[in-house]
């Protein structure tokens, strides 16, 4: 009896030596919390998208607590979380343009097809792998939802075979961004102008034979744009935000009809 005892008093005698150890160690080596990134990182939406071009809310309120980074780079924070973090920082708050994600195609089942039955992963990225793609046009939405996946605010979803964005719900985090594989989606200003709706880079004939809603880099719309808003490269025009004036112009001039009035 008097054996166990002893071991059991040997074992907590050690166990309360090394938590002693412990709780001393974590005083000498205890790493100082940066009160003012614990601030920031609380007004950050805690995402971790890495929109801001850091890893994650913790790597980006790091370097602004550093002056490492500019406050008005969270687009899921948008401008609340700006002015939040500029008060932290003791600056001034910088105007931040709002954002949304677009799909540049409209090439939906009612404009363009599959070119093989696919019955595989049900992943962009996966059929990308077998023959380019199941689509007929080889710079089209595909789908089958990597976007709609990936999306933290189910503001993209498949229709139609197409992918859409709901404006209201997109807080620009390009995540959707990154998830597809063909690189159609772009993170545009949130503002009223045209907007082409295709990505399409092959000559005009292919692509009416491809889509009836693609883009056939005829430069009509380019040339009725008296802003030099519009450009045509590579077969595929190009609408600069910064330059549209939401005139409406290429929209009407755009034989294919896949230059948009984009509403903010």
């Amino acid at each position: 009896m008097n054996s166990i005892l002893l071991a059991v008093g040997i074992v907590a005698g050690i166990g309360l030596l090394i938590g002693l150890i412990l709780s001393i160690a974590s005083i000498i080596m205890a790493v100082p919390k940066d009160e003012k990134a614990e601030a920031i990182l609380e007004a950050l939406p805690g995402a971790n998208c890495g929109a801001c071009g850091f890893s994650g809310c913790s790597g980006y309120a790091d370097a602004l607590a550093k002056g490492k980074a500019e406050p008005g780079l969270c687009a899921p924070g948008g401008l609340n979380c700006t002015k939040a973090i500029s008060e932290i920082l003791g600056v001034e708050t910088d105007n931040v343009e709002p954002k949304v994600a677009v799909v540049k195609c409209m090439g939906s089942l009612d404009h363009t097809t599959y070119k093989a039955e696919y019955s595989g992963i049900m992943s962009c990225a996966a059929a990308l792998r077998i023959g380019g793609g199941l689509t007929a046009c080889t710079y089209g939405c595909m789908g089958l939802g990597d976007c709609e996946a990936a999306c933290p605010y189910d503001a993209i979803h498949v229709n139609n075979g197409v992918a859409y964005v709901d404006g209201s719900k997109c807080r620009a985090c390009s995540l959707c961004v990154k998830a597809c594989p063909r690189g159609i989606i772009e993170i545009v200003p949130k503002k009223d102008m045209a907007l082409v709706r295709c990505s399409n880079h092959d000559k005009g004939g292919v692509t009416r034979k491809l889509c009836d809603i693609g883009c056939i880099g005829c430069k009509k719309c380019e040339k009725a744009c008296e802003q030099g808003a519009v450009k045509v490269t590579d077969f595929c025009a190009y609408v600069t935000p910064d330059l549209c004036t939401n005139c409406g112009a290429c929209v009407e001039a755009c034989p294919q009809h896949c230059i948009t009035f984009f509403k903010a």
